[in-house]
């Protein structure tokens, strides 16, 4: 049996996998909040309690916002910051006294579709995630690219491409710097546009239902949105030029994004034409759950 583990800024998600990759059991909790000592102590309860109930011990591997350093060992670039600097991986191996594998929540989001989702068989899969916060994985040959510095995927924290006078120099990031991809393309981030372009003080969801409805600041803030989503992809897909570029996250269920955004992606890509598909997860919000768990193989 493989457990997963989703280690979120608001939820915690386990699921745990049988031989053949289906889901037994999946529950959701919410995180502890700022609390590091009481986030480490729940993962470790959630795993003993799926462990008692299908009556056996399992591998546990975890997706968390952020990455251990090659270097420390140490949580760093989380925008849960709650976990910058700590030893979540000693921590959780003491805890739950067996090895315990980590990585980018995005890695294991792209991992899951490449195993088995929506980017199933493609030689190449870029991964990315737009919710609250927003991040990029990259699978080869159905393997996670780490990359030397072990931050290969991370293109919400380059600069918004192609940027416009009025895009610069661009909103504050949470890593210290300005006009990062993801204070453009976080949902959060969607949703200040829209109120600094004179909207209503709506979330990310009713921004996309008023501008289906016609609301003209609605359809300006998804305008300016489709261009930018469009705009950050063709420079991973000038680098990477990845077979398939897989959605998720919570504006990832915004089902006219796809189309809008590959109408647009050859203004932008240094090609005569555009193969690279822009598809949304199979999974859905499973996808990360089941990529922690599918970083061991089966036993």
């Amino acid at each position: 049996m493989r457990i997963g583990i989703d280690l979120g800024g608001t939820k915690i998600e386990i699921a745990a996998l049988d031989r053949d990759g289906a889901t037994v059991v999946r529950r959701r909790v919410p995180t502890p909040p700022a609390d590091y000592a009481a986030t480490v102590a729940r993962i470790g309860e959630l795993v003993e309690s799926v462990e008692r109930e299908l009556g056996e011990a399992g591998t546990v591997g975890v997706g968390t916002p952020g990455s251990p350093s090659p270097a420390t060992g140490l949580m760093r670039n989380a925008n849960s910051t709650v976990l910058n600097g700590m030893p979540l991986i000693a921590d959780l191996e003491r805890r739950l006294a067996r090895p315990v594998r980590i990585e980018n929540d995005a890695n294991c989001f792209a991992l899951s579709e490449a195993s088995d989702g929506s980017a199933a068989g493609a030689p190449c899969a870029f991964g990315v995630i737009l919710g609250t916060g927003v991040g990029g994985g990259i699978v080869a040959n159905g393997a996670i690219v780490r990359g030397a510095n072990g931050i290969a995927g991370e293109w919400g924290h380059n600069p918004l491409p192609w940027p416009k006078p009025e895009e610069l120099p661009g909103p504050r990031c949470y890593c210290g710097k300005d006009g990062c991809i993801e204070t453009f393309l976080s949902g959060p981030a969607f949703a200040r546009d829209h109120a600094a372009g004179g909207g209503a003080p709506l979330d990310a969801a009713a921004i996309v239902a008023a501008a289906d409805a016609g609301d003209p600041a609605s359809v300006a803030s998804f305008e300016r949105y489709l261009d930018r989503a469009t705009r950050a992809f063709a420079a991973v897909i000038n680098v990477l030029d990845p077979d398939v570029v897989v959605l998720g996250g919570g504006m990832s269920n915004v089902a006219r994004l796809y189309d809008a955004v590959m109408r647009r992606l050859p203004a932008y890509v240094f090609s005569d034409s555009v193969s690279t598909r822009v598809v949304a997860a199979a999974h859905g919000d499973s996808s990360g759950v089941r990529g922690a768990a599918w970083l061991w193989p089966a036993t």
